[in-house]
């Protein structure tokens, strides 16, 4: 038996990034007091989703790891707390701007950053403009209490990145995100959707999701959006074991037996049947083309 506990937080924003990591930091002591040692945050929490529009001032948000206040601050306090901190940042490096996590163990040192990977573009989402497409690959991380993978946001649209993390070792997937109404279109409610992707990737690789999303209603000129919350953690079989409502703060925390589920995921032979010969047409745009191999590349 070994037990991990694991939280999903959902906060309001706000463009005060010290208001922002104090009250970030009060949901990590919140969940840490009811016994939680991996931790998740959401998406950019420092400030408000800054890419609804595309503004050059906000480029000025990018910092470097080393640099940044949220990095600086949550290595202390996960060294005092004893807990892992996924910690999400707009990161600066060199010339190019990434949508980045940076993964704080629980002695307070840096295990390493995953950047994002999947770069949406939509009205209310401009992502693209703000963000270089992340160049680290698929990621895990062996902190204190289990191996960790950590995808951003629109990453969690995609089964080839769950998968290729429980490839590697993942014992449990978490997804910080910032994910709402649709500014050009308020009949879209993709909040089930949304959902059911992620429960999907935890059904299939065996391997329980943990979704952190953001609440509260964030304007920018003549466009707004509201952030579904809807928070959860999901156990190895895609079952919701914990979630959290539309508008309200919240602390999910939820225990689980990584040997046992380890058992389950061995017992089901998912991985063992799996026909690798078969799948080129993944690695395709079209469903037919081969791309090919670029020299350097990740």
């Amino acid at each position: 038996m070994r037990n991990v506990t694991v939280a999903a937080t959902q906060m309001i924003g706000g463009w005060d990034v010290d208001q922002n990591i104090q009250r970030a930091e009060r949901l990590v002591r919140d969940a840490a007091e009811k016994g939680a040692q991996i931790i998740l945050l959401q998406e950019l929490f420092e400030r408000n989703y800054f890419c609804q529009k595309q503004k050059p001032e906000y480029l000025d948000f990018a910092t470097s790891v080393d640099e940044n206040p949220a990095v600086q601050h949550f290595s202390k306090i996960a060294k005092e707390l004893q807990v892992v901190l996924p910690i999400s940042i707009y990161e600066r490096s060199g010339h190019c701007l990434y949508n980045t996590v940076v993964i704080i163990d629980a002695d307070g040192s840096n295990l390493g950053i995953y950047r994002k990977s999947h770069i949406p573009d939509g009205p209310g989402y401009s992502e693209k403009y703000y963000f270089t497409p992340g160049d680290t690959g698929f990621k895990v991380f062996e902190t204190q209490y289990a191996k960790i993978g950590v995808g951003i946001c629109w990453d969690q649209w995609f089964p080839e990145c769950a998968r290729s993390m429980a490839l590697m070792g993942a014992e449990l997937l978490f997804y910080p995100t910032a994910i709402g109404s649709e500014p050009h279109d308020a009949t879209i409610d993709s909040s089930g959707h949304w959902q059911r992707t992620q429960q999907g990737h935890a059904a299939a690789n065996v391997t329980p999701l943990i979704a952190s999303n953001r609440i509260g209603t964030e304007t920018e000129g003549d466009y707004s959006i509201t952030f579904y919350g809807c928070s959860f953690i999901a156990d190895e079989s895609g079952a919701k074991v914990q979630e959290a409502g539309r508008t309200e703060e919240a602390v999910l925390v939820h225990t689980f037996d990584l040997d046992a589920i380890a058992a389950t995921r061995r017992a089901w032979g998912v991985f063992r049947d799996r026909r690798i010969d078969l799948y080129g047409t993944v690695s395709t745009k079209d469903g037919a083309t081969k791309q090919p191999k670029v020299q350097g590349g990740n």
